[in-house]
């Protein structure tokens, strides 16, 4: 009787796996060198945190912390939090290791990995999703917003996306919210909205224009605007912003209704979205946080940042019919025929992967027919063939997959033959 495991991944957990799991890897890693060309340094931050980091820096009143966080306590009763987002995190690390103390304003960061939230899962929306963020703390500067922005354009870009749009729109600052806060508020009062909601639009009213509800939309479908309420430093602030991506060649549409669902953003937010996607259209977003790091015990100093999701602008390309990803798991693949010729190929191999080039080997025994259909699955460009008689000769077979063309090399010169065909 054959025994099969009852284990599976957690509900709503994706396990990435070969070949797809090659996808996620140039998705990830393709967002991430788009920073890297602006000046971002790496930062690898705990995937757990005391609960009242998210409380305080995310906001009591969002859904993420009122609804989504995974909680736990320890033995000592301390509750921690799974990481539902990054932005808090990384100014808690910037704050504790005194990197905004350094003069090198901003601190610019970025970093990649897993998240955690409590939601019902489906396509694009797990409850450990795969994000690329980055923050630029310590400047508030628009040309920063705009070169924040203009990364993760140029992300998608560089992966071959292209059926999204940027939308944008300004939040105000210090010297506006207060009012338009007070504004909308009394505008909501007016409305005949369930208890729940009449709740939330006392604790942050802006959060009520972010319901889904049809209901809901069509009852604020008049409320006030931020956009129409700034002040004049923060419209002039916005102003530039939009002036730089002009500049950069960034297209966005103005949205004046947009709220992103986190109490920190002020200022310049902004949400990248794919409408093939369906009802999950958000690939990334973000914005300006200007006083998240006084709420959280630090200098009252300014950022801004996005996070990207990566398991979304996977999604995002198959809809378009494109990849970012190599196809062929290896270069080189090698064929060994007897045991002499194995040690040897084995050694061959350690040498090419030494010089850069990717290579597997027919690992078994298999025969040669079994051994080339291995080849041709690898995707490699060029098969290496070794058997007794090229190995008296001193010279090993070098077929190249695509035009089925073979030739004889010398074994001593094979590395550097490849590593120039391959531009290495």
């Amino acid at each position: 009787m054959t025994k099969t495991s009852s284990f599976t991944a957690p509900k709503g957990v994706p396990d990435y796996l070969p070949p797809g799991s090659a996808e996620f890897v140039a998705v990830r890693d393709g967002l991430i060198h788009a920073a890297r060309l602006a000046g971002y340094g790496h930062v690898e931050l705990p995937v757990f945190e005391q609960t009242a980091l998210f409380a305080r820096g995310v906001g009591e009143s969002t859904d993420v912390v009122s609804k989504e966080m995974w909680t736990f306590a320890d033995r000592n009763g301390e509750s921690f939090t799974l990481r539902p987002e990054g932005t808090a995190g990384v100014m808690r690390a910037v704050i504790q290791h005194g990197l905004d103390k350094s003069g090198q304003l901003p601190v610019k960061l970025c970093y990649a990995g897993p998240f955690f939230r409590y939601e019902r899962p489906q396509a694009g929306r797990y409850r450990q999703l795969q994000q690329v963020g980055i923050e630029a703390i310590g400047i508030d500067d628009p040309a920063l917003d705009a070169e924040v922005i203009a990364i993760a354009d140029a992300g998608f870009r560089a992966l071959g996306l292209d059926g999204f749009r940027l939308e944008i729109t300004s939040l105000g600052d210090e010297t506006c919210r207060p009012q338009y806060r007070e504004l909308l508020q009394e505008f909501l009062r007016a409305l005949p909205l369930d208890e729940e909601t009449q709740r939330r639009a006392e604790i942050n009213p802006l959060r009520v224009l972010d319901d889904k509800r049809p209901e809901v939309r069509a009852l604020t479908a008049n409320a006030p605007l931020m956009i129409d309420h700034l002040s004049e430093s923060a419209k002039a602030h916005f102003d530039e912003v939009l002036a730089h991506l002009d500049a950069l060649g960034v297209a966005y549409v103005v949205n004046p209704r947009m709220v992103r669902g986190l109490d920190y953003y002020t200022k310049t937010t902004f949400e990248f979205v794919h409408d093939q996607l369906g009802a999950q259209s958000g690939i990334g977003g973000g914005g300006r946080y200007d006083g998240l790091m006084a709420e959280l015990g630090g200098q009252p100093l300014s950022g801004i940042g996005f996070g990207i999701g990566v398991d979304r602008t996977v999604l995002a390309l198959a809809a378009e019919g494109k990849s970012a990803a190599d196809p062929a798991r290896c270069q080189v693949y090698g064929v060994a025929l007897g045991d002499e010729a194995k040690a040897k190929l084995v050694a061959v191999a350690g040498e090419l992967r030494a010089a850069g080039i990717s290579v597997d080997l027919a690992y078994g025994g298999r025969g040669m027919k079994g051994a080339m259909k291995g080849a041709d699955r690898s995707g490699a460009r060029y098969t290496l063939v070794l058997g007794d008689r090229d190995l008296a000769e001193n010279t090993i077979g070098v077929k190249e997959m695509a035009s089925g063309e073979q030739r004889s090399v010398p074994l001593d010169a094979v590395v550097t033959v490849l590593s120039e065909e391959l531009g290495r």
